[in-house]
Parts: C-alpha cells; sequence; structure tokens
C-alpha cells in the first residue's frame, strides 16, 4: 500500500552539494512553515530538506470554521502508535532514498534536526531506519523514553549528538535536560549541549553556528 507524502526543500540542489540537512518539524507545525527558519542556511553547497509528517489537522479554535483555521502536522500519537512510527520511518527512508540515490550527493555529509516534537522523530529514525547521517541536532526536545539505547547505541555511536535548549523553554526544563545528559553518559553516547536565552523556539543565531561547524573533532562534548 502506498500514500502520498510531501517535503519541501532549500538551497543548493544540485549534484555536487556537499551537506545536505533532513529537518524534522513540531507537533502541530507544517514543515514549509519550518523551513522558513532555515532559509539563511541553505544555499550553495547545502541542501535542507524538511519532510511533513503523515497526520494533519486542523489547528485553533473549533468555533473559527475549518476555512478560518490553519493546517498542522503530527508525526503520530498513541493510537496506533508502533505503526505510524514504522510508518514514518518507511517514509523518512524513502526520502533520504529520493533525495541522494544516483547523485554525487551520496558522498554528502548529512545532518538531521529534529525540533520539539521532531526529536523524537529524527531519534527513532536513525536508530531504526537504515538512514545514516553524520550528525542529529535534538531542538527543544527528548530522545523518546521508550527508545532502547543499548539496541540504539550501535547506530548511535558514530553521530555527532547536539541537544539544543532555551533556558526559558516550558518543555524542556533544566530537571528534563539533566535527564537526557545522565541518560547519554550511562549508556557511553557522547553529546554536546548547546544553551540560549529563549524559549522553544529556533534561535537564528544558534542555528547560524551549528551551520558553521563542518568539523566536530575539536568540540567539547560529554561523555
Amino acid at each position: 500500500m502506498t500514500r502520498s507524502a510531501r517535503y519541501y526543500t532549500s538551497g543548493d540542489g544540485s549534484r555536487e552539494v556537499a551537506d545536505v540537512w533532513f529537518v524534522l518539524h513540531g507537533y502541530g507545525q507544517l514543515a514549509g512553515r519550518l523551513l522558513r527558519h532555515f532559509e539563511s542556511l541553505a544555499g550553495k553547497g547545502r541542501l535542507v530538506v524538511a519532510p511533513e509528517g503523515l497526520s494533519r489537522f486542523y489547528v485553533g479554535e473549533m468555533s473559527e470554521g475549518a476555512a478560518a483555521r490553519k493546517v498542522g502536522a503530527s508525526w503520530m500519537t498513541r493510537e496506533d502508535r508502533l505503526a505510524e512510527i514504522a510508518d514514518y520511518v518507511r517514509y523518512l527512508d524513502a526520502v533520504y532514498a529520493t533525495v541522494r540515490t544516483g547523485r554525487e550527493r551520496s558522498r554528502a555529509r548529512v545532518t538531521v534536526l529534529g525540533f520539539s516534537q521532531g526529536t523524537a522523530t529524527a531519534c527513532r529514525w536513525l536508530a531504526q531506519g537504515v538512514a545514516h547521517a553524520e550528525r542529529l541536532i535534538l531542538w527543544g526536545g527528548e530522545i523518546p523514553p521508550d527508545l532502547d539505547l543499548v539496541a540504539a547505541r550501535e547506530r548511535l555511536a558514530g553521530v555527532d549528538l547536539t541537544l539544543v535548549a532555551g533556558r526559558r523553554d516550558e518543555f524542556i526544563t533544566p530537571k528534563i535536560l539533566a535527564r537526557e545528559r545522565e541518560r547519554l553518559t550511562t549508556h557511553g553516547i557522547s553529546f554536546r549541549v548547546v544553551e540560549f536565552d529563549g524559549g522553544h523556539e529556533i534561535d537564528e543565531r544558534v542555528l547560524r553556528e551549528l551551520g558553521e561547524l563542518r568539523e566536530t573533532g575539536n568540540e567539547k562534548r560529554e561523555t
């Protein structure tokens, strides 16, 4: 069984592109809206790809009427969750293959960035799918608690992992961030933490700095 899905791209679509970013939106967002935050990052030598969650719904008050309400997307809910996870892992693998297959960009460096709900999606994709990334950025979200890091460790061991959180983020509190640090350290997975003065949002300065990091060996990391 197949179904239609969509993704957006911005930046260098040439065969020789050296840097490919897959950015995964949060709950209630649309991929096209998230991609706007990455317009300054996209350009010569870099392609940004924004897949969209397979489930869309109206956002806002029911009283507004469908025509006036915004539309958002979700990667999954608790209902039939394992099937939804399997569906989006296959979908993201298909997008990955479409973007890379048969082109010189198959040798490009790959970054996967998940924002909010997209962090869990990014983790499960790289742990359970066939795609490979050199770098994983989890922004404003956490590693899914049910992800078996013992089983996923081999897949994630060679990935440059960065956790990004706003100091006023109501979802990723200092307590949650400390728990993530402890969990990763316990499983021997090295990582970097970047904090900024802000909330549950994409900070343009931090994003620009992450985009400028081409080499990972000289960065301070926690283990």
